[in-house]
């Protein structure tokens, strides 16, 4: 038993090691347990089951969905130049951008790893204006270009492996099965709140700040953000931040006004 509590040991640590990157926007390695191409296959094979289970949904030909298609098509040239800066052009070689718009009462949109993209007619009346969707579209957007779902994917292999590790370990200290049932539920709850829900509040705080700058090098105003977030905000959860995927209304406004600056500065030094 001790051998296997060792090996799974070892083996999380190799694996840590061996399949991490280094993202051109952030800086920062990450972990990335699964290959840009098999999360893209996936993608994309979800994005076109979703399309054509929504085909009577999809909306097309309108000012709004021209919006929509215009503003992603501006989010994704501004994502190129600040790649082309870094001389990381070939970054977005796999991505394969689309843009619709689908009918739904929902106040939502997203993207999913490799550029596919859907706005909600639910999201509009919030946003506005088109400074309002870029602000939404270049948060959205952002969370594939930082490979936020590589790395969730990730941590959920990290949680299932801690989870096996103190399981092994309980058994072999001969702990009762019900008190082995207790502390795997305690596991559960508190790799969740201590790990997994800071990592998703991290990813959305990352989402916006880089957000902004995709949304002020494409032309768009970034101080649009912070009323349409007070908007979002007036919609209400309820949920106390620490419980939560997202940071709080505040502090996510909060941190909106200190980036502003800095999106401003890096649009106009992209844009020269």
């Amino acid at each position: 038993m001790k051998a296997i509590r060792k090996l799974l040991i070892i083996l999380a640590c190799v694996v840590s090691l061996l399949t991490c990157e280094t993202n051109p926007f952030t800086g920062e390695t990450t972990m990335a347990f699964v290959s840009n191409n098999e999360l893209f296959a996936m993608s994309f094979q979800q994005y076109d089951q979703f399309l054509n289970d929504n085909k009577d949904k999809l909306i097309t030909g309108t000012p709004e969905a021209e919006m929509v298609e215009r503003i992603g098509k501006n989010i994704k040239t501004a994502a190129e130049k600040w790649l082309t800066s870094k001389d990381e052009t070939k970054y977005l070689k796999d991505y394969k951008w689309e843009y619709h718009l689908v009918d739904s009462k929902e106040v939502n949109a997203w993207c999913m790893p490799g550029g596919k993209i859907v706005v909600y007619t639910g999201i509009l009346p919030i946003t506005r204006n088109e400074d309002g969707l870029a602000t939404v579209m270049g948060h959205e957007v952002t969370h594939a270009l930082l490979n936020h779902g590589k790395q969730r994917y990730s941590a959920g292999v990290l949680q299932q492996l801690g989870a096996a590790g103190v399981s092994l370990t309980l058994a072999g200290l001969g702990v009762s099965s019900d008190s082995q049932a207790l502390f795997n539920t305690l596991f559960g709850v508190g790799s969740t709140l201590f790990g997994t829900l800071p990592f998703s509040r991290k990813h959305e705080s990352e989402a916006d700040h880089y957000g902004l700058i995709l949304m002020a090098t494409a032309g768009y105003n970034p101080e649009e953000s912070v009323p349409f977030w007070q908007r979002m905000a007036a919609l209400g959860s309820g949920t106390p931040e620490f419980l939560s995927t997202h940071p709080s209304p505040n502090t996510r406004i909060n941190d909106l006004k200190k980036s502003i600056p800095e999106a401003k500065k890096t649009a106009e030094k992209l844009n020269k």
